[in-house]
């Protein structure tokens, strides 16, 4: 009797959920990617650039997570999977490359290479998963099911001419995508997915949307060392250089030293591993990379112009970045440990002050008041997590 096909990990859903090499080179096409996106801001420093920036980094997050939910069940080390995984990058490379003028002559490009490999990989898991796991290959159905649909609005947007219809059929593609999940991928006849289908390694989830969160900030060093080596070595700007190094410190430590483990302790003896992957991980990460690429630009701004005037487009970029990627935080960390976390939330409010007296100081004073905050947040935070250790 012939087997039937199966390429999950360890032939079940969630078991040998070790994050493999080719998962770390799949993801270098989103190193570049979160690059395209921080330079794009940087060029198209408007309101409507700024727009075009969300709306991308979400297409951009929807293909990286999704198929991390994919890996997660699949057998990466299996070649199948693994020519698979090559074959998206490919085609994220070409997305990737799509992304300056996305919006523009390369619509059609950037949104044929976005379905393809939403489509593509979802038809993929659907014929990998194999007879064994019906209530899973039945979900991805589902998923198949909108992601072809979404497909039609992409590829539409894509043809026309008109730049208003453009946003406006990709605008309800996207929404069409991120609603799905919170519905259960609901189809007619096949009817909603329930999240106890997706049993998620809960480690291995955990694990690779901190690495994610580790690509953003990659962009942040990329650009404090790349601006800085083209600058003359002065006090005022190795001082800015110390800044901005400073603050991706504090922005690592934030996240690491108590918010990714406390998601990683929660995910991994969660009863409904699936539900918290959807929301914590799937939806609360995207404000958390956000902030980070954000902050990029922020950082580049108070490296190039540290005594330069201030205008409003600087105090965004330097106060705004951080205080999404604290709110991001805040509602991560409230899922898993269902609290609110006090230094988060006083953090954000104390830099959503600065605003007020940001326009009477200069880009490095700004910056350094910035990082002074994210500093005092990771140590209270790390204060306040270290006392709940102890006292369990």
């Amino acid at each position: 009797m012939v087997k039937s096909l199966s390429l999950m990990r360890g032939g079940s859903g969630h078991e040998n959920g070790k994050v493999t090499f080719i998962e770390l080179f799949f993801d270098l096409v989103f190193v570049f990617a979160v690059t395209q996106l921080s330079h794009y801001l940087l060029e198209h420093f408007s309101l409507i650039g700024a727009l075009h920036t969300l709306f991308l980094l979400m297409a951009v997050w929807w293909v990286w997570i999704f198929t991390s939910w994919v890996t997660n069940w699949l057998d990466p080390e299996k070649l199948p999977v693994r020519i698979a995984l090559i074959g998206l990058m490919l085609t994220g490379l070409i997305l990737s490359t799509s992304i300056p003028d996305a919006f523009g002559e390369r619509a059609l490009t950037f949104a044929i290479a976005y379905v393809f490999i939403q489509v593509g990989r979802t038809a993929f898991m659907v014929w990998g998963v194999g007879k064994d796991h019906q209530d899973l290959r039945l979900s991805f159905v589902r998923i198949l099911v909108w992601l072809i649909v979404s497909g039609v609005f992409w590829i539409a947007g894509g043809i026309v001419e008109s730049q208003m219809l453009r946003y406006m059929l990709w605008i309800l593609a996207l929404v069409l995508e991120y609603m799905s999940p919170s519905v259960g991928f609901w189809v007619p006849r096949l009817g909603c997915t329930p999240t106890s289908v997706w049993k998620v390694e809960g480690a291995h989830f955990a694990e690779r949307c901190g690495l994610f969160v580790i690509i953003a900030l990659g962009e942040s060093i990329l650009v404090t060392g790349s601006t800085f080596s083209t600058l003359p070595w002065t006090s005022v700007n190795l001082f800015s250089f110390m800044i901005t190094f400073v603050g991706s410190v504090a922005m690592w430590w934030i996240y690491f030293d108590s918010s990714a483990h406390s998601g990683h302790h929660k995910i991994t003896h969660s009863n409904d591993p699936g539900r918290l992957a959807r929301l914590a991980y799937t939806y609360l990460h995207l404000p958390i990379a956000a902030g980070i690429i954000v902050t990029a630009v922020g950082d580049e701004l108070v490296l190039a112009h540290p005594l330069g005037h201030m205008d409003t487009k600087t105090i965004c970029a330097i106060v705004g970045g951080p205080a999404i990627y604290l709110i991001g935080n805040t509602l991560f960390k409230r899922e898993v440990t269902g609290k609110y976390c006090l230094p988060y939330i006083l953090g954000t409010v104390a830099l959503l002050l600065c605003i007020f007296v940001a326009h009477s100081l200069s880009p490095l004073v700004l910056g350094l008041l910035v990082t002074v905050l994210l500093v005092v947040v990771g140590v209270s935070e790390r204060l306040i997590f270290k006392r709940r250790r102890a006292a369990v």
